[in-house]
């Protein structure tokens, strides 16, 4: 997979397009992409992805502090090269551009420097200025700019459109093993273990606390839930709490992430790691003394190894 920040030395033959955010890459997403890669195959042509940075919200509405992410620009990276496509463009999004008409994005953009050959299109894709750009207007233009376009159906599971609205719902909700149907797979966080305040190691269960690498990555509802963690290549299973503990969290929404992780013994300050939601295991809440919160945390290991162990 080529990566593309911006379209300089962007280059391809008859290339096969489909546009948009793509927050989480979830099934949805995953129906246009294998049908994005179905058609560049029958033309001999080539799949390209346009996709952009930053967040367009990020631009276009700077004082809202609401916007929480599915997956971030390295974590859709990463899913895009899995499944496999041949041009990833990461298009700067600027205050300028946001102002582009749809007609203006795809004579100047799509057919001017790309050179389109074909436009695949979700069940409800609008680009441009107040998302004008509809899959009817888009058709028109098609057939006098000489490419052509194609337009898929919603993509239903349990009788629900999955869409990123939906997956971002589940996560608020604490339904991570919904929210991973939609997905097609574990919702992750990535972040680097910085310093706590040791009460995991007094109660036997030591805990790396957490601190995201991105501050609009959406952290799940507050909770216990069974996890994998990744550590230097290297896989584990463990238990993980999200709290609101202002004092040691860097989160935009000031909550502490800490993971124990078991059977493991070593110095992981200021290490990276990659957490991986695999069930809820229940709701955080006070308990009346430290005894109580130790014979729960004993239970709550015993939940969140059955749960791994349904994987």
């Amino acid at each position: 997979m080529e990566i593309h920040n911006g379209l300089e030395h962007f280059n391809a033959n008859k290339p096969v397009i489909t546009i948009g955010t793509f927050d989480g890459v979830h099934l949805g997403h995953r129906q246009v992409i294998s049908r994005l890669k179905e058609i560049a195959d029958s033309v001999n042509g080539e799949s390209v992805i346009f996709t952009f940075y930053p967040h367009p919200r990020l631009i276009v509405s700077p004082e809202e502090n609401t916007l929480r992410l599915l997956t971030t620009r390295d974590e859709k990276i990463d899913l895009f090269r899995e499944i496999g496509i041949d041009h990833l463009v990461i298009f700067p999004f600027t205050a300028e551009f946001s102002k582009l008409s749809y007609e203006d994005f795809v004579r100047t953009i799509l057919v001017g420097k790309m050179h389109i050959s074909h436009l695949v299109v979700g069940y409800d894709h609008k680009l441009g200025r107040n998302r004008e750009g509809n899959y009817t207007v888009l058709k028109e233009l098609s057939k006098e700019l000489n490419f052509t376009i194609e337009q898929l159906d919603v993509l239903l599971m349990e009788d629900v459109n999955i869409s990123s609205t939906k997956i971002r719902q589940s996560l608020e909700t604490g339904n991570v093993a919904r929210a991973n149907r939609y997905l097609g797979y574990d919702y992750t966080l990535t972040g680097k273990v910085i310093a706590g305040n040791q009460l995991g190691r007094k109660l036997g269960f030591p805990t790396a606390n957490i601190e995201t690498l991105d501050e609009h990555k959406l952290i799940p509802h507050d909770g216990v839930y069974a996890v994998r963690v990744k550590i230097d290549n290297s896989d584990y299973e463990g238990m993980l709490n999200i709290g609101t503990r202002p004092t040691i969290s860097h989160n935009a929404d000031h909550r502490s992430i800490e993971v124990h992780i078991f059977d493991f013994n070593q110095d992981i300050y200021m290490h990276e790691l990659t957490l991986y939601f695999v069930g809820k295991i229940r709701d955080e809440h006070k308990f009346e003394s430290l005894d109580a919160l130790q014979e729960q945390l004993k239970k709550d290991k015993e939940s969140a190894l059955e749960i791994l162990s349904g994987q």
